[in-house]
Parts: structure tokens; C-alpha cells; sequence
């Protein structure tokens, strides 16, 4: 039997069926056993929010890793090059090089200035209540976005694996993975989240690496002869290798090239404005310490990225994308299908169960860890920027501000998985690009001003993170995103792209699928408007948090406080 006719065979049978269950429900037993170890240490809120700060540089740099590879990387880009071959690698360097960027303007400067949130640093030399409420409303959004990716491969991977069909049946995984979540950041914490993600970390290199070797193997070493096969089994030929197949194309004219560029922008700065990555930060003691989290993240994502590239194109020369499009129309499901071909091919029939199984598992257990790192990240915000700050005066004791840390994390998953439930049809490196931009057109900003720019001020921060975020929300509302966009098909009848509803009517006024081209510009545009409105101005201050955001000192005085 062919891989390719393997690839096209029924996702599951019942002995793979049951390997999968068991291996997810062991990994699911490990992981809520050192969450609820891990909650016996969370004395404080220090404890819950940032881990006391007494993780190694190792530990956070491979945890980091695990924050960042999310399903969009595993699933999703793997997906997106199977279909769209050149135009889906640039996936994979946009989130390898904007994680450089992150490092370069951000890490550290807000590792020394911050102390449990990304408002700790934009609130230190303004006024407090409207700088935390600003930045809390952002991060609540930003998270919210990026959560739907992840619920939306978990409802793609139960589909492949179980061999379920039925909506109901995918809205109920989504629901189970949303319990999870809840589950490790309500109990865990920062330092029960941290070693979900360092396991995830492990088990993702681990496997990405095995079937990587494998695929290798299967064309001799020769990355040519994978491309070869991969061009050749698109039905595209060269068309698969060259850029223009998805973005830019003659059909989509100027507006095509205009979301290629809007994509770029996102997807570069858009890491340097994750919530969730940057209060990673502040679980190391000190500033080498996150110094040496930052060298073992870049070996680990590096090399993760430049795998991705083999999944994509192995998952278009061994199992093709008819295949493909046939269990996932939004390819979310090629790197498992790969897993199963490529352990076929060198392993019999078993060896295929195993690896799909192994995989499927590595997946979910990505999912998991990374939806509790967002989920902690955003009621985090809620309780220490919008309750303990704004509604208490900074009078919340820590018992009631994690106390209310913990129930802002049942209402933020709750709505995340109702939007997952619409948001199944769209691919999940897609919706982790729109993230992005909203990220990087609400905070990042704020965050880039607050730290290089002496004149900012409220004002400034204010209508940064407001006018970035609204103004990519409402792009993407009225964007092909939701609305759909209907365009001449193939044979001459009407086409829908898949929308985050469903609806067949098109309202896309804004015709980009990604506003980060427009919405970032103004968000900066906004921040400086702003500033120079506002006659605020605090010069000591700046002074106090550049010394500390360049050199660490005080840093540590701060987390006492």
C-alpha cells in the first residue's frame, strides 16, 4: 500500500483508537499531578503569578519554548505549507525572526522594570488606574485570540484521532481541553503552568525530531528530492516552490501583495506584545538568569522552526494535500497524517498506530500547555492590573487578589471556548496571526514608548494600546475574517472562504485578512498623538526606569514591595 493511499485511509481504527486514548490520558495524569504538587508551593501571589521567581535560566528557556510553540507552529504551519508550499514557509520564518525581535527590544528591559505583568512597566512612570485598566482590557483580547487557535486544533486533532464527525462531538473536546486549562492555572499556577510546559517542551522536540530523521531518511538526506516530491504531489509543480500561491496572486491582484506584506508585519513584531510570553520573564531571579532562559529558548525554537519545514513539505510529498484537505479542509491535521505515513513506510502498520498516536498526543499535550500559559497570563491581568490596582487602590490583600485571579480564569476560558466553537473552519496559524497583530498594535507600542521614549506619557500609553486594539478588532470584523469573501471559483460558480462564523454574506469593506499593515502604523500613530496632546511629563521617573530596565537594579526591591 502507497503512503499516499495510507494518508487517504480511515484516521482510526480500533487498536490505534486505543492507544491514543491511553497515551492521552497518561500524559493528562502526569500533568495534573505535578500541577496539584506544585500548588502545595503557592504561598503567595508572587507564588501564583511568577513562580517566587526561583526558576533556573535552563528551566525558563525550556519553558519558554513551550510557551511559544504552540498548535499554531505544530499544527497549523506544518498545514499551511502543505497547501500552499513557499507561501506557508514564510509562516515559519515570521515566527522565528519575530521571536529575535521580542529578545532584542523587549525581554530583559521589561524583565528588570516589571513585576508580575506587562502594566507593571507601561503603568511605573504614569498614572496607574487608566495605564493597568488599558493594559489589562489588551491583554484579556490579545489572549482570547490566541486561545481560539489552540482550541480549534484540539477540535481538528479529536476529529483525526477518534474518527468523530459530529459538531457536537468537536464542541465537546473543545470544552474538556477548556476544563483542563482552567484546571492547571486555577490549582498551579505559574509553577505548575511552567513544568506542563517544560514537559510539553521536551515531548514536542522529541517528536518533531524523530519524524523530521525519519522523513530525511525516506529521501535519502537530499532536502531536493523532498521538494521534488513535495512540488510533484501538490499538483502545483513549480508553482509549489515559488512564492504567489496563496499570497499575492494574479487573481487577488494589489490587495493579495498588500495582505502578504500585512501578514509580515504581524507576524514579526507581533511576539514582542504576547502577554503571555513576556511574563515569562519574571520567573527568573535575576537578570542573567533571563539571559540564559533567552540562549536555551532560541536553540529550542530555532530548531524547531527549521523542522516545521520539513513536517510541511513531508506532509505534502507523503501524504498530499487531497489527503489532507479531506480530514482538515484547513490542513491542521497534515503533521499527525505525516506521523502515520512515515511510521507506515519504515514500521509496518503498527509502527504507523504508534507514531500517530505519539504525535496526536505531543499535540495535545502543546495545546494544553499552551492555553494555561495564556489563560494565567490574562487573569493574572485581570486580578493584579484591573482588581488589586484600580477597584481596590492597591488595598487587595494577595489571598483575595489570587482568589479572584483564579475565578477570572473560569470566565476567560468560558469565553474563549464559546468562540472556539465558530472559529473550527479556520486554520490555526492563521488565527494565531491575527493575534499577533492585535498584539502588536495594542501593546507593543505602548511597550516600545514607555521604554525608549523620555516625553511619553498616560495620555500617550492610553491611546496607544486603545487605539491599536480597537482599530484592529474592528478591521478584522469587517474583514473576509468574518464576514467571508465571496470570489469567482474554478468552475465559474461562487466561492466562500471559510469565515469565523459562518456567514455567507460578505461585509469584508476592509478586504485584508490580517490588519496589521493599518492597525499597527495607527497604534503607534495614536501612542504619539497622545503624548504630544498632554503636557504630563515626568522626568525623574523615566530616569529611575532606565536605570532599572538597562542595569536590573531595583528590580529585586520592586518584587518585595
Amino acid at each position: 500500500m502507497s503512503l499516499l493511499a495510507v494518508a487517504a485511509a480511515d484516521p482510526v481504527e480500533g487498536g490505534q483508537r486505543a492507544l491514543t486514548i491511553g497515551l492521552f490520558v497518561v500524559f493528562v495524569l502526569a500533568t495534573l499531578v505535578i500541577t496539584i504538587k506544585a500548588s502545595r508551593n503557592n504561598a503567595t501571589a508572587a507564588d501564583f503569578y511568577s513562580g517566587g521567581r526561583s526558576l533556573t535560566g535552563p528551566q525558563n528557556g525550556v519553558a519558554i519554548g513551550g510557551d511559544y510553540m504552540s498548535a499554531a507552529s505544530f499544527l497549523g504551519i506544518a498545514g499551511i505549507i502543505a497547501l500552499s508550499g513557499y507561501d506557508g514557509f514564510l509562516y515559519s520564518i515570521g515566527f522565528l525572526v519575530a521571536w529575535l525581535v521580542a529578545l532584542l527590544l523587549v525581554a530583559e528591559l521589561l524583565r528588570n522594570s516589571g513585576k508580575y505583568t506587562m502594566a507593571d512597566v507601561l503603568a511605573f512612570r504614569m498614572r496607574q488606574k487608566p495605564v493597568r485598566v488599558a493594559a489589562g482590557i489588551s491583554t484579556i483580547t490579545v489572549s482570547i485570540f490566541y486561545l481560539l487557535a489552540q482550541m480549534v486544533g484540539a477540535g481538528a486533532l479529536v476529529t483525526l484521532l477518534l474518527g468523530v464527525t459530529s459538531a457536537t462531538s468537536k464542541n465537546i473536546t473543545i470544552v474538556a481541553v477548556g476544563a483542563l486549562m482552567i484546571f492547571y492555572v486555577t490549582v498551579g499556577g505559574m509553577k505548575g503552568t511552567t513544568w506542563v510546559q517544560i514537559i510539553k517542551a521536551v515531548l514536542l522536540m522529541t517528536g518533531t525530531t524523530l519524524v523530521t530523521i525519519l522523513v530525511m531518511i525516506k529521501f535519502g538526506g537530499s532536502v531536493s528530492a523532498l521538494l521534488g516530491e513535495a512540488a510533484e504531489q501538490s499538483g502545483k509543480g513549480d508553482a509549489f516552490l515559488n512564492p504567489g500561491l496563496k499570497y499575492g496572486t494574479a487573481v487577488q491582484g494589489i490587495t493579495g501583495k498588500l495582505d502578504l506584506i500585512s501578514l509580515g508585519i504581524a507576524l514579526v513584531l507581533g511576539t514582542a506584545g504576547l502577554p503571555h510570553i513576556l511574563t515569562r520573564f519574571y520567573t527568573v531571579p535575576d537578570a542573567k538568569a533571563a539571559r540564559m532562559s533567552v540562549l536555551w529558548a532560541i536553540g529550542i525554537i530555532g530548531s524547531f522552526y527549521l523542522m516545521t519545514i520539513c513536517l510541511g513539505f513531508g506532509a505534502a510529498a507523503l501524504v498530499g494535500p487531497a489527503a489532507i484537505k479531506a480530514q482538515n479542509p484547513a490542513g491542521n491535521t497534515a503533521a499527525p497524517q505525516l506521523a502515520e505515513a512515515i511510521g507506515r513506510e519504515f514500521f509496518g502498520d503498527t509502527g504507523g498506530t504508534v507514531l500517530l498516536a505519539v504525535i496526536a498526543a505531543v499535540a495535545f499535550a502543546t495545546i494544553l500547555a499552551v492555553v494555561a500559559g495564556l489563560t494565567l497570563a490574562s487573569s493574572s491581568s485581570f486580578a493584579h492590573d484591573i482588581y488589586a490596582s484600580v477597584i481596590k487602590n492597591g488595598q487587595a490583600d494577595e489571598k483575595s487578589e489570587v482568589r479572584v485571579a483564579r475565578i477570572a480564569a473560569f470566565a476567560i476560558g468560558a469565553v474563549a471556548i464559546v468562540l472556539s466553537i465558530y472559529a473550527q473552519k479556520l486554520n490555526v496559524a492563521f488565527l494565531v496571526a491575527l493575534a499577533f497583530a492585535v498584539a502588536a498594535s495594542g501593546n507593543l507600542p505602548a511597550i516600545l514608548y514607555s521604554l525608549f521614549w523620555r516625553r511619553f506619557n498616560t495620555m500617550g500609553a492610553v491611546s496607544a494600546i486603545y487605539g491599536g486594539l480597537l482599530s484592529s478588532i474592528i478591521l478584522v470584523i469587517f474583514s473576509p475574517v468574518v464576514s467571508g469573501k465571496v470570489t469567482p471559483g474554478v468552475d465559474g460558480a461562487p466561492d466562500v472562504s471559510a469565515s469565523l462564523f459562518g456567514l455567507g454574506t460578505d461585509f469584508s469593506y476592509f478586504p485584508l485578512e490580517n490588519p496589521g499593515l493599518v492597525s499597527i502604523p495607527f497604534g503607534f500613530f495614536c501612542g504619539w498623538l497622545g503624548t504630544v496632546l498632554s503636557k504630563e511629563y515626568n522626568a525623574e521617573k523615566y530616569a529611575e526606569m532606565e536605570v532599572r530596565s538597562l542595569t536590573g537594579a531595583g528590580s529585586e526591591k520592586a518584587v518585595q514591595h
